[in-house]
């Protein structure tokens, strides 16, 4: 397969799975082991399209992001809340992030770890489907600093590839009484930080594996995950509000129960 294409087919992998409660890390590791090309080689490449997938939010939402801005200016109460609930679902994965960084790099190389963690992932997502009871928050602005926290606990689940990093903060808000839609956001925002941070620190750690010859590879990647992500997270929502989570749901068990049969039989 040539590079072109690999760097095209990982850039719809990273777009398509950024923000579905799929696990967009799991799926490139799968790929890995389904294209049958050099991980290593390909790591940092996957890690440095990831900014493709955050502006495409930054783009759909620019109106929202311009509006907190000027409230910031104004000193508005909306605005504050706004950031201070972002900043406090971020922060507990920094400090797991750096803590144990080398650890999250070695499951990183594991594929059989995804497809468990997709399967009980799947399963989480059609229990708290049924059991949450989660009530109209106002927006992310409305989230209380209680949830705001929790929230961010339960994104250092997705540490673990497979798990889902949107699955996990969605998932997570609705069970602590967040509705679908302000849940659907706000992991949408908390991407934002939280992702930009894990790609500057893992382009910094390994700098020295990033050649000039990689910039062309790195540039449609980043294109491509880009604008597929934009078709997907506006038809996310949509429906997420319409069906819920279930369909996602089954998709991880069937994807995990299909990739424990295929790696047991390859």
């Amino acid at each position: 397969m040539s590079e072109i294409l690999t760097a095209i087919i990982l850039g719809i992998v990273e777009g398509l799975t950024e923000f579905l409660p799929v696990s967009s890390t799991g799926h490139l590791i799968l790929a890995t082991e389904l294209l049958g090309y050099d991980a290593q080689k390909w790591a940092i490449f996957n890690i440095a399209i990831q900014p493709g997938a955050i502006l495409a939010i930054v783009v759909l939402y620019w109106r929202t992001f311009m509006d907190v801005l000027s409230g910031l200016f104004k000193w508005e109460g909306s605005a504050i809340a706004f950031v201070r609930n972002l900043l406090l679902a971020f922060f507990p994965a920094v400090i797991l992030g750096l803590s144990f960084g080398d650890l999250i790099e070695t499951m990183l190389e594991n594929a059989v770890i995804v497809c468990w963690a997709l399967i009980i992932g799947g399963l989480a997502i059609l229990v708290v489907e049924k059991y949450a009871r989660p009530t109209e928050s106002g927006g992310v602005s409305g989230v209380t600093v209680r949830q705001s926290v929790l929230i961010g606990l339960i994104q250092c689940l997705a540490m673990i590839p497979g798990v889902s990093r949107s699955g996990a903060t969605i998932l997570g808000a609705m069970a602590f009484g967040v509705d679908r839609k302000t849940a659907a956001e706000f992991s949408f925002f908390l991407a934002l930080p939280t992702l930009t941070g894990a790609t500057v620190l893992q382009l910094f750690k390994h700098s020295d594996q990033v050649t000039a010859n990689d910039g062309g590879l790195i540039a449609i990647g980043f294109v491509v995950s880009f604008v597929v992500a934009l078709v997907v997270v506006k038809g996310f929502v949509s429906i997420v509000t319409r069906y819920g989570f279930g369909p996602f749901a089954w998709y991880r068990v069937v994807a995990g129960v299909a990739g424990l049969i295929w790696l047991a039989n390859r």
